[in-house]
C-alpha cells in the first residue's frame, strides 16, 4: 500500500470501519438484551368478551405447576351441550390477549365446537411475566384443566395454535403424545405458525449470528415428526409477518394424516378475508378427527 493510500485508509476508512463495527456490536447486544420485548407483546386491557358477539361463556381461573394464576374463558358448544363435536384448546399469538380473539368464536360455535381460551402469564389478567418455559407450563395447566377438572376425553380436544401459539400448541401435542399414546389430543392445528423463532429471526436479521444470540427456541418443525395425531396447517400465501414458506415447511415435516389449507390475506386477518376457505378447511378436519 502506497503512503497516500495508507494515509487515506487511516484518516478516513479506519474511523468508518470502527463506527460500523461498534454499531454492529451495539445492535447485537441490544437485540440480545431486548429480545423478550420483540417476542412478547402482551396487553392487560380486556377490550371485549364473548358476550360482545352474543356468546355465553364462563370465566375460569387455573393455576400452573409453579403457582401462577391464569385467566381463561370456557365457551360451550351449545347451552345444552358443553363440548359438542370437540373442544378447541386455543393458544393465541404473541400480541394482545384472549380478548383480541373473540372473532374466532362464532366460527368455532357454528362448527359445533366448544372453545377454551387462556392467557399466558403476563397477558390479560393472568399473573406473572412471559417466558418460553413459562408459556409451556401455562398450556400444560390448560390441558390438565380440560382433561382432569372438566373430565373432557383427550381425543375430544383439538389443540389450536395461532402464530407464536403454534409452537406452544406443538409443545403440548408432543408432550402428551410422548407421555401416553392412549390419551393424546384429537388433532393439532397450526395457523400462521413459524418453523422456529430462530428461523424467522434469521430471515429478519440475516447479517447477525441469530442462532448464537437467540434465547428462545419455540421450535415447531422439530417437534412435528414426533407428533402422531392428525395435523392441519393453515397459512396465508400473503402473510407479511410469517411468510408462507414456514407453513409449507411445517406441513412437509408433519406426519400423515395431514392437510394444508392456503388462505389469502394478511397475518392477523387472513382467516376472515378467506372465511369460506378457512371454515371449510376446519370443518373437514373436524369431521375426520371428531365424532358428533
Amino acid at each position: 500500500m502506497t503512503p497516500i493510500l495508507q494515509s487515506i485508509f487511516y484518516k478516513f476508512l479506519l474511523p468508518v470501519i470502527r463506527i460500523l463495527f461498534f454499531a454492529y456490536i451495539g445492535l447485537a447486544i441490544t437485540l440480545y438484551i431486548g429480545q423478550s420485548n420483540l417476542v412478547y407483546m402482551p396487553s392487560k386491557d380486556v377490550i371485549e368478551t364473548p358476550e360482545t358477539v352474543g356468546i355465553k361463556f364462563t370465566n375460569v381461573q387455573i393455576k400452573t405447576k409453579d403457582n401462577v394464576n391464569l385467566t381463561a374463558w370456557f365457551v360451550p358448544a351449545k347451552d345444552n351441550d358443553r363440548i359438542g363435536k370437540g373442544v378447541i384448546l386455543f393458544c393465541h399469538g404473541n400480541g394482545g390477549n384472549i380478548s383480541n380473539r373473540v372473532s374466532y368464536l362464532p366460527i368455532f360455535k357454528e362448527l359445533g365446537l366448544a372453545t377454551f381460551l387462556f392467557d399466558y402469564r403476563g397477558y390479560g389478567k393472568s399473573e406473572g411475566s412471559p417466558t418460553e418455559s413459562g408459556t409451556y407450563s401455562d398450556v400444560e395447566a390448560a390441558w390438565q384443566y380440560l382433561t382432569q377438572e372438566k373430565q373432557i376425553p383427550p381425543q375430544k380436544i383439538i389443540i389450536y395454535g395461532e402464530s407464536l401459539g403454534g409452537a406452544i400448541a406443538s409443545y403440548i401435542a408432543q408432550t402428551t403424545s410422548l407421555q401416553d399414546l392412549q390419551n393424546t389430543a384429537g388433532g393439532l392445528i397450526l395457523a400462521s405458525t413459524f418453523t422456529s423463532i430462530s428461523d424467522r429471526a434469521s430471515e429478519l436479521y440475516p447479517f447477525l449470528p441469530i442462532r448464537w444470540l437467540s434465547r428462545f427456541s419455540y421450535n415447531s418443525i422439530d417437534r412435528l415428526p414426533t407428533i402422531k395425531i392428525p395435523v392441519l396447517i393453515i397459512h396465508s400465501t400473503d402473510d407479511e409477518i410469517i411468510p408462507f414458506n414456514h407453513g409449507d415447511r411445517n406441513f412437509q415435516a408433519a406426519n400423515q394424516p395431514k392437510k394444508l389449507v392456503k388462505l389469502r390475506g394478511d397475518h392477523n386477518g387472513g382467516f376472515l378475508d378467506s372465511l369460506e376457505t378457512y371454515r371449510a378447511g376446519l370443518n373437514k378436519f373436524i369431521q375426520k378427527t371428531q365424532k358428533a
